[in-house]
């Protein structure tokens, strides 16, 4: 099973989701480090090679993004909840950033 990392303020993010969607989160992360795929996900790779995104629908539009093509540990790179039909600039940006912090490890 692989570890798991959380980047910037992804956990707490995570943790302010309401029950329903935080339990899902948790669910999902919990397939990812057991090498399956989440039940809802896309490739972002606007974002770079290898990010997913966690698609969680209940109780609203929320989104984990990760990067599981480590061979050791997965890092959430960010999380928040969706509002549009398109994901926001600034979100794409924090997960830019913090995928940029993972490759300079």
């Amino acid at each position: 099973m692989k570890g798991i990392e959380f980047l910037g303020a992804s956990l707490k993010i995570i943790r302010e989701f309401p029950m329903r969607a935080k339990s899902e989160a948790g669910f999902q992360l919990d397939r990812v480090q057991h090498g399956l795929d989440p039940t809802d996900w896309k490739p972002m790779k606007s974002v770079g090679q290898g990010v997913r995104e966690i698609r969680i629908q209940c109780e609203g539009q929320y989104r984990v993004i990760y990067v599981a093509a480590f061979d050791e540990i997965i890092y959430v790179l960010h999380a928040f909840q969706k509002k549009t039909r398109k994901t926001s600039k600034q979100d794409l940006d924090v997960a830019k950033r913090a995928f940029k912090e993972v490759l300079e490890k």
